[in-house]
């Protein structure tokens, strides 16, 4: 279930009615809508408040202190203890009942999606070689941790959407990886309110701080930030006008911002 404003999972419960429940993370998403990172929390939790009224599960992270404490008064089901995370740079590989499952998504962050994924289906019965091929066989698509080979650069296409959490750990990452020649090209943040400036001030100050050799800001809220190496741009034609497609060769280039932002669009120039 989906939401920027508070009683929308709530209304989506009481169509769906739900008997199990699983919250990916409580991240600084759609603030503007919620109005602060307690209102993410409390409008997410409107899926276990469902569930604890209606006596229904919910599978956690155990590694999710606020997972564990939205939970309290509901049937918990735990991720699995089995799950062991074996690699995560480039792409998630984990453990599970001492088969080794091999994925072809990108970043820590994902481990943790897998994780969620195996112990549901594990819960309801499905068997370890049914997980382990779905897994193995799923590519993503969609401007989702999408991995691009084109010509002579990798392009880790993450192009969907974007938040304060989710630009933080692709950027950590993205930084982890061996990679000698790393581009960034980060879009503007939608949806964050008041908090906007500060946010995308971290996200500029955190890429600044990684191994890459260049660093692209796009966006009226990039491009109001204090930078020291970043180059920045207020709107995506601008960057598109500046840059030289043969700047990007031979490179590994994380792609990351919001939906409004469509910078898969810059696919097309590479």
């Amino acid at each position: 279930m989906g939401a920027n404003h508070l009683k929308e999972i709530e209304f989506l419960c009481n169509i769906a009615k739900p008997n199990f429940g699983y919250i990916t993370n409580f991240g600084k998403a759609h603030i503007e809508g919620f109005g602060s990172i307690e209102g993410v929390i409390k409008g997410k939790s409107e899926l276990l408040n469902y569930l604890r009224t209606n006596h229904g599960k919910v599978f956690v992270n155990p590694n999710d202190d606020l997972q564990i404490k939205q939970s309290e008064g509901i049937h918990t089901i735990p991720f699995e203890p089995s799950l062991e995370n074996l690699n995560t740079a480039p792409l998630v590989s984990l453990s599970f009942k001492n088969l080794e499952i091999k994925s072809q998504l990108i970043g820590a962050y994902n481990f943790n999606n897998i994780a969620a994924a195996v112990s549901i289906g594990n819960y309801f019965e499905i068997s370890i070689i049914d997980i382990k091929t779905a897994i193995e066989n799923y590519t993503p698509t969609n401007n989702r941790s999408q991995i691009i080979q084109k010509e002579n650069s990798k392009i880790i296409l993450d192009a969907y959407n974007a938040n304060p959490s989710s630009m933080e750990v692709a950027l950590k990452s993205f930084g982890k990886l061996a990679d000698t020649s790393k581009i960034l090209v980060l879009g503007d943040m939608f949806e964050l309110g008041e908090i906007s400036a500060e946010e995308h001030q971290t996200i500029a100050d955190l890429a600044e701080t990684l191994n890459a050799k260049k660093v692209y800001l796009i966006g009226e809220n990039f491009y109001k930030t204090s930078t020291k190496k970043a180059l920045k741009y207020e709107r995506f034609s601008d960057f598109i006008n500046a840059i030289n497609s043969k700047d990007f060769d031979n490179s590994t280039i994380l792609i990351k911002g919001s939906r409004g932002m469509a910078l898969e669009k810059l696919l097309s120039h590479l």
